[in-house]
């Protein structure tokens, strides 16, 4: 039974809370593009569109061109996050992430496991 219990605890302690990934893996063309990234980078950038008066795009997981064009949107229409190239690297994942903090999947919600962001972030 102490065993048990034990086992349980550690598991729950593992899967904590999510922190920064200075490491994870850029998204956009010529990546690999996890599809819960690029759910993530939709979502968020919707953020940003919708306050900007914009159509939103499909949160469907896929890139696309779609995708891209409303990244290289973002980038070229909000300060600090890199050039307007359509990649979401450690700058326009912090962006995305910060863009708006009342999104429950932004700032240290869903979405920050799965972006770039730049180190101490």
């Amino acid at each position: 039974m102490t065993v048990v219990a034990t086992t349980a605890i550690a598991a729950a302690a593992a899967v904590g809370t999510a922190s920064a990934q200075v490491g994870a893996p850029y998204v956009g063309d010529g990546y690999s593009n996890n599809k819960n990234a690029v759910w993530c980078v939709q979502h968020l950038v919707n953020d940003y569109r919708r306050a900007a008066g914009k159509a939103a795009v499909a949160e469907d997981s896929v890139w696309g061109p779609q995708t891209r064009s409303a990244v290289i949107d973002f980038q070229a229409n909000t300060d600090n996050t890199g050039p307007a190239d359509g990649i979401v690297g450690p700058l326009t994942g912090r962006g995305l992430l910060n863009y708006d903090a009342t999104d429950i999947y932004a700032g240290h919600g869903y979405c920050f496991g799965y972006l770039p962001t730049p180190s101490g972030y």
